[in-house]
């Protein structure tokens, strides 16, 4: 099975695939504002599967006071963290860490709890009740007042929304290859989407039943605050 430890699946995902996502740029705006509202005096947070760090180095930019905590489990996710947040070095700790592993809070008890913590496309890599798991972690190192906020690759109710999610993301490779002045055919794009091979990594769940969860779990003001077919923006606060 492949993994995301490879360098090269590390590398086609960070150069092809994250700038053609459908509508990205509004779903970090939709994480700053939601942010600035619930937690607008921002000192620290978790970018939990933080890849090269582009939701948590938005926080550092939005929030010059604040500091961040930047977790893969993939070397060179970060490596390429690591580079990219140069100009924050004295604002960031990057941790080699698999967050599903049990007692993994242990790599960052000295700087637990957070404000908040946000994750993009990276928890659906894992089995149902793995899930449940760190959405419990993620509550219980979260200040009282904090944000938990997930970007993700959630199901599909059927097929024919299925194809819906898939042509949008097509679409979205597609010009993103152009824009970087390749010579693809959208055919081209479309047939290495369907058979990538990161395919089988993913264990999608709706985003109805993981946002219950969440209520389950005891965090309030809890929704989907942004959904594009399968791309999904949900979380909550942990109570005052």
């Amino acid at each position: 099975m492949h993994d995301w430890r490879s360098a090269k699946l590390t590398e086609d995902y960070l150069e092809g695939v994250r700038g053609g996502i459908p509508l990205a740029e509004t779903q970090i705006e939709v994480i700053i504002r939601i942010i600035k509202s619930w937690v607008p005096e921002l000192h620290t947070f978790m970018d939990m599967g933080c890849g090269d760090g582009v939701l948590g180095r938005q926080l550092l930019q939005e929030w010059p006071d604040s500091e961040g905590i930047f977790m893969d489990f993939s070397q060179p996710m970060i490596s390429s963290v690591k580079e990219k947040c140069e100009p924050f070095k004295n604002r960031s700790t990057i941790i080699l860490q698999d967050y599903s592993e049990d007692k993994w809070t242990e790599s960052i008890k000295d700087r637990i709890p957070v404000d908040v913590v946000i994750s993009g496309y990276s928890i659906h890599h894992h089995e149902d009740e793995k899930k449940y798991s760190i959405y419990e972690d993620v509550f219980n190192i979260l200040k009282p007042g904090g944000v938990f906020l997930n970007l993700e690759h959630v199901a599909s109710p059927n097929p024919k929304i299925e194809k819906l999610f898939d042509e949008a993301f097509v679409d979205g490779l597609y010009a993103y290859h152009v824009r970087s002045g390749g010579k693809e055919t959208r055919k081209d794009i479309a047939h290495k989407f369907y058979n990538r091979e990161d395919k089988v990594l993913n264990k999608l769940t709706m985003v109805e039943k993981q946002v219950d969860w969440l209520r389950d779990i005891g965090y309030i003001n809890t929704d989907c605050f942004f959904k594009l077919f399968e791309l999904a923006l949900f979380g909550g606060q942990k109570p005052l």
